[in-house]
Formats: structure tokens, sequence, C-alpha cells
């Protein structure tokens, strides 16, 4: 299955792909949620109330030009029950689209677990789960890209809002 969502950031590409950056490489992309059981760095809840799930995070180095920059991102279930979650592999993509816009889109897909079955619950409602998820994680480094991190949930390591210079 696939997902993806895109946003326009009103800051330009060399900015937003410096603050990208830095999401990447201090860890934010990967960071803990509010209540992510104490662990730090590695691991983030991911879902909608009532049906999420602590998953390790892996991120590939920044990639960047001139004209665009994206990373590799995955996430994959941890703990017990963690085969019951698919493991979701997915490029973030930030390129000009404007003198002073940026384009940032994630573009993803996962397998459901439990073949048959689980093919028929992700059709049902885990597909919506695992947009609202994309989308969710999307608007929050926009925020933390853009500048405005308060405008949602922030999703730096223990909660921390990441500094943006002006």
């Amino acid at each position: 299955m696939f997902v993806g969502d895109e946003v326009l950031l009103e800051v330009s590409f060399a900015v937003a792909r410096e603050r990208l950056a830095r999401l990447a490489e201090s860890g934010a992309l990967v960071g803990a949620s509010h209540d992510a059981y104490g662990h730090e760095g590695t691991h983030v809840r991911v879902g909608v109330a009532g049906l999420s799930k602590l998953v390790r995070v892996q991120v590939r180095e920044l990639a960047r030009t001139d004209t665009s920059a994206g990373l590799a991102i995955r996430w994959e279930a941890t703990g017990p029950g963690g085969r019951l979650f698919p493991v979701l592999d997915a490029d973030i993509r930030l390129a000009a689209a404007g003198e002073r816009v940026a384009l940032l889109t994630i573009a993803g897909s996962y397998r459901p677990p439990l073949g048959s079955l689980g093919e028929a619950l992700d059709r049902a409602i885990m597909h919506r789960v695992a947009t609202a998820t994309i989308s969710s994680f999307l608007a929050q480094a926009a925020a933390q890209i853009s500048g405005h991190p308060d405008a949602v949930e922030t999703i730096a390591p223990n909660g921390a809002v990441p500094s943006q210079p002006p």
C-alpha cells in the first residue's frame, strides 16, 4: 500500500534545506513522543488515538543538491506484537516551489501483515490510520522547518522544541 502527503512551506528552499538537515542530524525526526516510555532518540509513537504503537525509526543521511534534498526513513514496530504492524519505508523530499516557497513531500509504502486478512483490515480502516499518521508527521516536520514549531505538536526528542533561527 502506498501513502503520501505534501505541504508548501513559506520559507525559501535554501533555508528549508538547512533546517531539514538540522532536524535529521539532531535526531528530531526520530525523536520520542511526549510519553514514549522514557526512551530517547530512536523511538516514536505512530497511529491515532487508541491505535498507536511504539516504533523504531531509522533515517538515512540527507542527500542535497542545489535544487532538491531528500532522505529515506523506515518505521517498524518494536516489542511483542511488532509483527502485527507493517514496516513503512518512505522518502522525504524537499524542492523549491518559488522564490520564497518550498515543497515538502513524503511518499512511502508498506505491506499489511497477516496476508489477506491484513489486506482486508487495511482496506477497511488501517490505510486511513496510516494516511493520518503520515500527514501528522509531515505537518510536524513542516512546522519545524518553516519556523512555526508551536503550530502543531513537535517531533523533537523528549518533547523539547528545537530552536529555529529567524
